[in-house]
């Protein structure tokens, strides 16, 4: 037996074992730079651009853009780390990228100085930096999430890597809110130029604290060598058709799609409701996500104890969704002589979210199994959906929003007394309600069959 053969097995030998806590944790933070600036981009973008004074109409269209060149990225990325490889490659030059072009998001409109200051110009200016920004993202994204499977053959120390990801999601969100509430505390936002004085500390604040954990990320983590282990080559790839024949490809493509579609939309709009619907104070702008975000961060850490299975994944996933359904009648319904309620309904939303979230990436997983070398295409394939979906979502409904009326009568501090329901609520409770209720739908028609023995005892003990 040569040499490379015995350097293959005890590879093998690695990666079917439990993955210890040093690797799970420095995999985990490697998405924070993303997280944070991805958290940023939907609470915050819509409500900037209209405080600066963007149609509703046109602040889509920049949220479109940047949903479609990061849809488009993912499935090139995705093809280029199949037949390449170099996760940590991609991951570093993404998250330059992003690093580099997401001040300018948030940081003006450079074009309208130079030239005049007309919507068109802004908007293509906010456009083009958000497009740069998601394809950045996108590289880092895929990268990330593929990497799983070359981590471990492990079904349960995949779950609980993706589960401590979810866990520093939900700390680079806390972070951007922790950013957010002091800044919007200091600095008075009375004018253009001091709200995106407001925008622009967030946005730096965001990027210093997002590198160094990214920096973390590439001194801890070591290249995947699974997929030369199992293969023997690593150019060797998996075509698309392949996995088209698969139902489960479908199966776990709406499922997912429908999960980033519940918190993505529900995240762009929770700004807008507190304020707008339900008149809480500006602070609630952070502290509502805050709640989300602390309960999810909980939930995904008490997920790293459990011992994973096809049929756990599908009930913990169903029980999020069921959850996301009372939690988005309850939004349509709350009347704003009633929004203290908000604090309590966030705590659930939090549960729901970490739930669904950490059991639909892990679906990905058992998906790609052992088939190694076209993991990346399914993580950039669905992920290339979530973007269009959430874009074009976000695009009618702003449609809307630009047509209603901005100001409804309401009786007794609660819903219009004709009827009317904001474009918000149906953003923030319908949309992600309905997609829960179709996900849990999809999902109890799985077959998920997990690979691996080592499935009966947790990860972290």
């Amino acid at each position: 037996m040569g040499d490379n053969e015995i350097g293959d097995e005890e590879d093998l030998s690695r990666v079917k074992s439990d993955v210890g806590r040093w690797p799970v944790f420095y995999y985990g933070v490697g998405h924070m730079l993303n997280d944070i600036t991805s958290s940023c981009w939907f609470t915050y973008l819509l409500l900037f651009l209209a405080d600066i004074g963007l149609s509703p109409r046109d602040a889509a269209i920049v949220m479109l853009s940047g949903q479609i060149a990061d849809g488009f990225a993912t499935v090139f990325t995705g093809e280029l780390i199949d037949r390449f490889g170099h996760f940590k490659v991609w991951h570093g030059a993404g998250s330059v990228l992003v690093a580099v072009s997401f001040s300018s998001v948030f940081g003006g409109c450079l074009p309208c100085r130079i030239f005049s200051t007309s919507s068109v110009v802004e908007t293509t200016s906010y456009s083009v930096a958000a497009a740069i920004f998601n394809m950045g993202w996108a590289a880092a994204q895929v990268s990330h999430m593929a990497m799983v499977n070359c981590i471990s053959l492990n079904s349960t120390s995949r779950v609980v890597l993706t589960s401590c990801r979810n866990a520093f999601t939900m700390v680079a969100n806390l972070s951007l809110y922790a950013i957010a509430l002091v800044v919007f505390s200091v600095i008075t936002g009375k004018s253009h130029a001091d709200i995106q004085n407001q925008y622009r500390w967030i946005a730096y604040s965001s990027i210093f604290i997002g590198c160094c954990f990214v920096g973390i990320f590439h001194f801890g983590t070591k290249e995947p060598r699974l997929k030369m282990s199992i293969h023997g080559n690593d150019h060797m790839r998996i075509s698309w058709a392949y996995w088209f024949k698969k139902a489960l490809y479908y199966q776990v493509g709406i499922v997912y799609v429908l999960t980033r579609l519940v918190q993505n939309v529900s995240q762009a709009y929770l700004a807008f409701y507190v304020i707008q619907d339900l008149h809480m104070a500006q602070s609630a702008k952070a502290l509502v996500p805050a709640i989300i975000y602390i309960s999810s961060f909980v939930v995904s850490i008490m997920m790293q104890e459990v011992s994973w299975t096809g049929q756990r994944l599908k009930a913990y996933f169903s029980i999020g969704g069921i959850l996301w359904v009372f939690c988005g009648a309850s939004i349509i319904l709350l009347p704003s002589n009633m929004k203290v309620y908000m604090y309590v309904i966030s705590a659930f939303i939090g549960v729901a979210n970490a739930l669904m979230m950490v059991t639909a990436v892990s679906m990905q997983s058992v998906l790609v199994g052992l088939d190694l070398n076209g993991c990346a295409f399914v993580y950039g394939s669905l992920s290339f959906l979530d973007k269009i979906s959430c874009g074009i979502a976000l695009y009618v409904l702003q449609s809307f929003q630009s047509g209603a009326s901005p100001v409804a009568p309401a009786a007794d501090g609660g819903l219009s007394s004709s009827g009317y329901v904001s474009v918000t609520r149906y953003g923030l409770g319908l949309v992600p309600a309905v997609s829960s209720l179709v996900g849990v739908g999809v999902t109890l028609t799985m077959k998920l069959h997990t690979h691996s023995g080592s499935l009966t005892k947790p990860l972290l003990e």
